[in-house]
């Protein structure tokens, strides 16, 4: 018995690391594309740093004139200021019941991993570093921020490789990240949002760092016209029958489904936190993460040339 157990987790072992590698190749064609400038260009440097005083030319601002300096050498020095580039991100990841299984070509949890892995490999591309924290019942796992694809690959691997079961409880995760992180962290809460009491403590965290949800919408959201289904609660374990031919019940569960992402996104809009939404696709589609992304890079830019 003992041999078989050892033979069974090798070969887990061996599908998630070609899962990793799988995932790395596709997210790094995708970061060194058409999601090269798109990172940058939406999560700019956190501030300025001061770099030098140098001696005024014609068109520098004025309101940059080191006036000190300027009255030793008897002639108009300016302050030079660099941007300071560099952040940290942080992958806040549900780990939870609800986000494995489904009638997508990946999971949820598959699905948040491919996510996590282009943004992460853009962060490292860019110098920034990166960090996890992952939740269900409580918090799982947090690892530390580091520089690297090597990481970016680490944090990958956590978010396909480590348990969770049980229920979504965020709130200590997210408070966990509100208190142990640099202020003006970039914070990816990438979860199904199939639970309350997220709200108030992302509102929180909201005030202290750049917060972005990346909602993972599975396909069985859609109600499906299938007749009668056994339905089980992955995080409670309760099962029901469900009558999906009739024309009433599909009527309802779309309404409960409507309800509950409105809501969602009213929470979010009150908290000033941006929405990502990445479906599960059913089928293979090339741009089922790169999509998502690159929208949501569009939208980022556009909302910030306005201002």
């Amino acid at each position: 018995m003992k041999g078989g157990g050892a033979g069974d987790h090798e070969r887990e072992l061996e599908e998630l690391l070609a899962e990793v590698r799988r995932i790395d190749v596709q997210s790094r064609r995708l970061v060194a594309g058409a999601m090269a400038g798109g990172y940058v260009s939406v999560f700019r440097g956190s501030g300025i740093e001061f770099e030098e005083v140098r001696e005024y030319v014609p068109g520098d601002d004025p309101r940059s004139v080191d006036w000190n300096v300027s009255a030793r050498m008897g002639r108009p020095f300016v302050k030079k200021y660099r941007d300071e580039r560099e952040r940290t991100v942080v992958f806040l990841v549900d780990l939870s019941a609800s986000m494995t299984g489904g009638f997508g070509i990946w999971s949820a949890r598959q699905t948040a991993a491919r996510v996590v892995a282009c943004l992460a490999l853009s962060a490292a591309r860019n110098g920034d570093k990166t960090a996890l924290v992952t939740f269900s019942e409580d918090v799982v796992s947090h690892v530390r921020p580091r520089k690297g694809p090597a990481h970016a690959l680490r944090i990958i691997r956590d978010c396909l490789a480590l348990p969770g079961t049980g229920g979504t409880s965020p709130a200590r995760a997210i408070e966990s990240v509100s208190r142990g992180f640099r202020r003006g962290a970039i914070v990816f809460l990438v979860s199904d949002f199939l639970c309350r009491g997220w709200e108030r403590p992302l509102m929180l965290c909201a005030r202290h760092h750049d917060v972005v949800a990346v909602r993972i919408r599975v396909p069985e959201l859609a109600p499906p016209d299938a007749g009668l289904l056994r339905v089980r609660d992955p995080e409670t374990g309760a099962v029901q029958v469900v009558d999906f031919g009739s024309a009433r019940v599909r009527a309802e569960y779309a309404m409960n489904v409507a309800l509950w992402q409105s809501g969602t996104e009213q929470a979010l809009r009150r908290a000033k936190v941006d929405l990502m939404d990445v479906p599960v696709p059913r089928a293979p589609d090339r741009n089922a993460i790169a999509g998502p992304i690159l929208r949501f890079f569009t939208m980022r830019e556009q909302r910030g040339a306005k201002r």
